[in-house]
């Protein structure tokens, strides 16, 4: 191999490493949670009828999800959010998912897939809930985790496997 391509394979390295290192803080990189007292108020309509309030679930590990039925990585990882619902509801974790988009696909949505966990319906508006909880992005899907006195633990921008979220769980 030459000495010119010697170079120019290192610098595609250089460059390629570069990118992966930029792409990861930009993962990492997560606007501070603005958490107030005004969270455990939040009110949201439940795709199924009545009304689901955060303040319901104060007290109690809680992961929230922010999801839409057109976001693939969401979907993708909503059976491991039912599953774990599912293995630690005995202990007292709550997850509740929170749609930001209207009330009609998620319904549809549910009808097909049903889930063992809370949903409610957040509509455009749980962007700027997802935002205050640190997601400066504003993309899906979302998840935080409080332990049972109701502070933020842990928080993740993109999606999240089973185990993930059980390690999560274990810490608290």
């Amino acid at each position: 191999m030459s000495r010119r391509q010697l170079l120019m394979l290192g610098s595609a390295g250089a460059v390629a490493a570069l990118a992966g290192v930029g792409l990861a803080s930009w993962r990492l990189r997560l606007a501070p949670a603005q958490i107030d007292e005004n969270l455990w108020t939040q009110r949201f309509e439940r795709p199924d009828g009545g009304e689901l309030t955060l303040s319901a679930f104060r007290g109690q590990p809680l992961i929230v999800n922010f999801w839409a039925t057109w976001c693939p990585p969401c979907l993708q990882e909503m059976p491991d959010l039912d599953r774990l619902q599912a293995a630690y509801a005995q202990s007292g974790l709550q997850i509740v998912g929170l749609a930001v988009e209207d009330a009609a696909p998620v319904r549809k949505f549910l009808a097909e897939r049903p889930v063992r966990f809370a949903i409610g319906v957040a509509g455009p508006a749980g962007v700027s809930l997802a935002r205050r909880l640190g997601n400066d992005r504003g993309g899906l899907p979302f998840t935080v985790v409080f332990d049972g006195r109701g502070e933020l633990r842990h928080r993740k921008l993109g999606q999240t496997s089973y185990a993930e979220l059980e390690g999560w769980i274990r810490k608290l």
